[in-house]
């Protein structure tokens, strides 16, 4: 189901993401499919990935990333995740369509992240923005994360603003 959200400035970045959110001005979907969009802003830790994911490969195809992992794992259990034998996770994570064309560093980086969600955040990667936090501070967390960088750190705001997980329309 298309959701009301209110647009935020994002003339600062550049790529598929603002692709993503150029497309939900005009057709009310970010992914190009509602149901995943869904999916999306129903599960904080899918939506983390997904921008994890978001390194050179077309943006729609990594935040919907997370979501076939999550159909092969049945789960996106940061803790579970974390405690797998990498091999077998590495094989769910390379499985035709691959979650990420770099399916090694990837599903790596995705385990590492996934233990310290699991460690730092009670396994809920809401529990890094839903504390009142300011942005400063979400994007410091992110960055203590593998694969995140202050570019892609940056983009959190955008990514937790149109999937509903956080309004930052008055930010």
């Amino acid at each position: 189901m298309a959701i009301e959200i209110s647009h935020i400035d994002y003339s600062d970045l550049s790529g598929g993401l603002v692709r993503m959110m150029d497309r939900f001005k005009e057709e009310g979907t970010l992914t190009g499919e509602i149901e995943q969009d869904d999916r999306l802003r129903d599960d904080p830790n899918a939506a983390l990935l997904g921008l994890l994911y978001d390194q050179r490969v077309r943006a729609e195809s990594a935040f919907t990333g997370p979501l076939r992992l999550k159909d092969r794992l049945g789960h996106l259990d940061m803790a579970k995740i974390a405690k797998m034998d990498f091999e077998e996770f590495q094989e769910h994570f390379a499985e035709s369509p691959a979650v990420h064309r770099f399916t090694n560093k990837m599903a790596e980086n995705t385990q590492e992240v996934a233990g310290l969600i699991a460690e730092k955040y009670d396994g809920n990667a809401a529990n890094m923005w839903n504390d009142g936090a300011d942005l400063d501070t979400i994007e410091k967390r992110l960055k203590e994360l593998p694969g995140f960088g202050p570019a892609k750190a940056s983009k959190i705001k955008y990514v937790l603003h149109y999937f509903g997980h956080r309004d930052f329309s008055e930010a």
